[in-house]
């Protein structure tokens, strides 16, 4: 996509991603009488979390807001039909084709669960709330056009890691060696990082993990080589948060992660987009593909705002003083 084309392509998602939900009064579209049934896979939620109209499982539940601001009433127009991997990925497969054989009338999906439907269907509706790369991973022939069943939200997932990068070394400047935690999954992470960093003249410590359980040792191995700063990227071990925040306060180590939930949990700092606030957002496609669009018809679109979310408790706790820069352009600033 040329800079004009790419230009026009964000300008137009900007402006759909923050469309109006209906008018006071306005009835979503459809047969008399007819009950929608929208497949939701949770990859770190258990079903029971995800099911009914008041769901705890904050994404679901964002995703139910978004319906209601448009006019549907569970119950009435929409049902879901939650399936939740419980943080197993080989689980995913299998929760696929219970839903492709029910089957619904569109599904949002936790990313994870993306290759399984690609395989399972080419026919349902699928509304992806935050995809990394839907054109190299084969979701889409084009984000302004994509052209098959897939339709939604997209990440700059690549270049917001090179900028948590930037942010890390911002806060400790005369870190000689920042420290990355990365899934092996997902090579293309370190790579990116990696040409950052030469490019930047700063040095790295990779650290690659297959699963959560290896988390502890990678973190260990961080402090042994005197990191000055922890970088954690999006990776299978984001279902259990605690257990990568637990270490990095152990051995006090300065830390950017790419989800809020991190630095809830007492992590410093992390910059990301609102996912509740992506899964709200969904709700605009599954509207208009309720209404009759086709989803290869809709343009994958980019969330407009990125937060940067740091833990002043945190920081108090490593002795680190944040710089002035920083805070001014935090979003969030969690004092205790």
């Amino acid at each position: 996509m040329s800079g004009m084309d790419r230009r026009a392509f964000l300008g137009s998602a900007t402006a759909a991603f923050l469309a109006a939900p209906l008018a006071a009064g306005a009835q979503p579209a459809g047969p008399a009488g007819k009950i929608w049934r929208i497949g939701v896979i949770g990859f770190a939620s258990t079903t029971a979390d995800m099911a009914g109209p008041d769901p705890p499982y904050p994404f679901i539940k964002a995703l139910l807001d978004g319906l209601r601001e448009r006019g549907y009433v569970y119950g009435r127009h929409f049902v879901t039909e939650p399936r939740g991997a419980e943080g197993r990925a080989e689980r995913l497969p299998l929760l696929v084709d219970e839903l492709v054989r029910l089957p619904v009338d569109v599904i949002v999906p936790a990313a994870a669960a993306l290759p399984a439907l690609k395989r399972a269907t080419s026919t349902i509706p699928v509304v992806v709330p935050g995809a990394a790369g839907p054109v190299g991973a084969g979701y889409a022939e084009s984000l302004a056009r994509p052209g098959g069943n897939f339709t939604g939200l997209t990440l700059p997932f690549l270049e917001l890691v090179v900028r948590r990068l930037d942010l890390l070394k911002e806060l400790v400047p005369f870190a000689a060696t920042i420290a990355v935690l990365w899934d092996q999954a997902a090579p293309q992470v370190w790579d990116v990082l990696e040409a950052a960093a030469r490019e930047r003249r700063w040095k790295l410590l990779s650290l690659p993990i297959r699963d959560v359980g290896q988390a502890q040792e990678a973190v260990r191995a961080a402090a042994k080589a005197r990191a000055g700063g922890l970088l954690v990227t999006a990776g299978a071990f984001d279902p259990q948060p605690r257990r990568i925040v637990e270490p990095v306060a152990k051995y006090e180590l300065p830390a950017m992660y790419h989800q809020r939930s991190y630095v809830q949990l007492g992590g410093l700092m992390s910059y990301g987009p609102d996912l509740v606030a992506i899964w709200r957002a969904s709700a605009a496609f599954v509207d208009r593909i309720l209404k009759g669009a086709k989803p290869g018809d809709l343009p994958f679109e980019q969330p407009t705002k990125i937060d940067l979310v740091i833990n002043l408790k945190t920081a108090q706790a490593l002795e680190l003083t944040i710089p002035g820069s920083l805070l001014r352009r935090a979003d969030q600033v969690i004092e205790r």
